[in-house]
């Protein structure tokens, strides 16, 4: 693996990670659309960024079932376990067991891809952005009220499900990297049908599982936001920072999308900068530079 191709990764893996730190913000403003409608609009929506990628021809999104499975695995089923832990746990803690993927991805390469083998830097970059993650994440928790009080008896089944869905996005990601590894890769506008039937199965979910509700102009704006972005664009900038990449380093990036999501979400409040923000920012950046570094 060259520097270059090191360098295009990881700018194509900050840009799924800009992408994904607008997701928050955008929710928030969407927030009283169901999760599942909102992932499956967004999903189906995103697939359509895979046409220009297969100059418009469909039969250059085929792959193997087995491949297919993965993708599903990997967006619809991270999806699915993320907002059932939602769901049944405090939000704030559950999403902070959810961002336990970038460490998987980092603790797990060396059990899915061959020839990967870990340094101490590498796990100590990986170490030092989940505490970033978590101070950032903490951080945003009502003051003076527990996190743990939002949830009712179900807390632990939600934990498990985040837990689950952080172990889903992180195997994902390696074992599309596997197959790249192997010589069974798929080109990336294929992510485009992973998209489109795990938006149809999304969709099946708010079908079963949540309220009809009316999408007035302004949603309809938001959701193509979202697919062009965090739940479209990212995983197509995703992929290609997988193929070109080192997961090691990607991982340990990744840490950046937690602080760059509650740095944007600041701004669009109008709420000061923290002590607690700063120090996130200062874990969370030594690690990227320090992940960056290792070989």
């Amino acid at each position: 693996m060259t520097t270059s191709s090191r360098t295009a990764a990881n700018l194509y893996a900050l840009a799924a990670i800009g992408l994904w730190a607008s997701l928050a913000t955008l929710g928030a403003s969407l927030a009283h659309v169901p999760p599942f409608l909102l992932t499956g609009l967004g999903l189906l929506a995103g697939s359509l960024i895979a046409l220009p990628l297969a100059r418009f021809d469909p039969r250059r999104l085929a792959v193997p079932w087995r491949t297919l499975g993965i993708g599903v695995y990997g967006l619809f089923g991270y999806h699915f376990l993320l907002f059932t832990a939602l769901r049944l746990a405090p939000p704030v803690e559950a999403n902070l067991v959810n961002y336990l993927w970038p460490l998987g991805i980092v603790l797990m390469a060396p059990l899915i891809l061959p020839g990967v083998r870990l340094g101490p830097a590498h796990v100590l970059a990986a170490l030092a952005g989940f505490a970033g993650a978590a101070i950032a994440i903490l951080g945003r928790a009502p003051s003076g009220m527990p996190v743990a009080d939002a949830a009712g008896g179900h807390a632990a089944l939600g934990y498990a499900c985040a837990a689950g869905a952080a172990f889903i996005w992180s195997s994902y990601s390696l074992l599309t990297k596997r197959l790249a590894m192997t010589g069974r890769g798929f080109p990336t506008a294929a992510i485009g049908g992973f998209g489109l039937v795990s938006g149809v199965l999304a969709l099946a979910c708010h079908a079963l599982l949540e309220p009809a509700v009316s999408l007035s102009a302004r949603d309809v704006l938001l959701i193509a936001v979202l697919a062009l972005g965090p739940l479209g664009g990212a995983f197509f900038l995703w992929d290609r920072a997988l193929k070109l990449g080192d997961a090691r380093q990607i991982g340990v990036l990744s840490y950046l999308t937690p602080l760059l999501s509650t740095l944007l979400l600041l701004w669009a409040s109008g709420r000061p900068l923290s002590g607690n923000v700063a120090l996130a920012t200062a874990l969370i950046l030594g690690a990227a530079v320090l992940g960056t570094r290792a070989r």
